[in-house]
């Protein structure tokens, strides 16, 4: 599903953000993306949806090469992957249906298989009730949903989230992990970087760390590690 090879980043300013990484995520995987701030982390989860490109190595996403993939071919790749922030990115003037049903308009799909879609990942995500509120009418929480629904609403096989919680108060965070949970269940791949340790401890999913750019540790059934760095 995923696959790292060799893969170095160094930004034009001669900071190594990444160090000869080599990793293999494989289809319905949950994975934990852990390390210190400026460790590597964002840079290591751009990548897989090509928000950045390497300076050398191989990036296999879907069988497709990122490293070698033309700037005109990104919107279809990310087709099929679904991307959550940790400051939601929910467009402010559309409303919670117009927020999910855009992702769908982009790629012409017809009104009536929107509005399927779109009622099916809100039911999911808990939010059918509040289809005509606006962002600035939601919780934390509930644009956060508003945003996982709108990764999902085409079926990717991936979806990547960036600190989805880092905005969020713990029990709004674990609502929103055990949502992450349920669409894993469905087969979705997972990968989620994160500072949450609480979360990442108690729910002993496969956990990648990550320092000065290289990846340090890698388990199964992982916890988040006591280094006060990482906090």
């Amino acid at each position: 599903m995923i696959e790292m090879q060799d893969v170095y980043k160094t930004y034009p300013n001669g900071v190594v953000a990444l160090n000869g990484i080599n990793v293999r995520i494989k289809q319905g995987e949950f994975v934990y993306v852990v390390g210190p701030s400026g460790a590597g982390k964002s840079t290591f989860i751009k990548m897989m949806y090509r928000e950045e490109k390497p300076t050398s190595g191989t990036i296999m996403v879907n069988g497709v090469n990122l490293a070698k993939l033309k700037d005109s071919k990104v919107p279809l790749l990310r087709r099929h992957i679904g991307v959550v922030f940790q400051d939601f990115k929910l467009l402010p003037k559309l409303n919670v249906y117009e927020n999910v049903a855009f992702a769908l308009e982009v790629i012409e799909e017809s009104p009536k298989v929107i509005r399927k879609k779109v009622m099916e990942v809100l039911d999911l995500v808990g939010l059918k009730h509040k289809i005509r509120s606006y962002p600035n009418e939601l919780s934390g929480g509930e644009q956060q949903r508003v945003s996982i629904a709108r990764s999902i609403v085409n079926s990717p096989k991936i979806v990547i989230a960036d600190e989805p919680t880092g905005n969020l108060d713990p029990e709004t965070s674990w609502g929103i992990v055990e949502l992450f949970e349920k669409i894993n269940d469905r087969g979705t791949t997972i990968v989620m970087a994160t500072h949450n340790k609480e979360i990442v401890n108690a729910t002993r999913r496969r956990v990648i760390a990550i320092e000065n750019g290289k990846i340090v540790r890698d388990e199964a059934k992982g916890e988040y590690g006591y280094d006060a760095s990482y906090v």
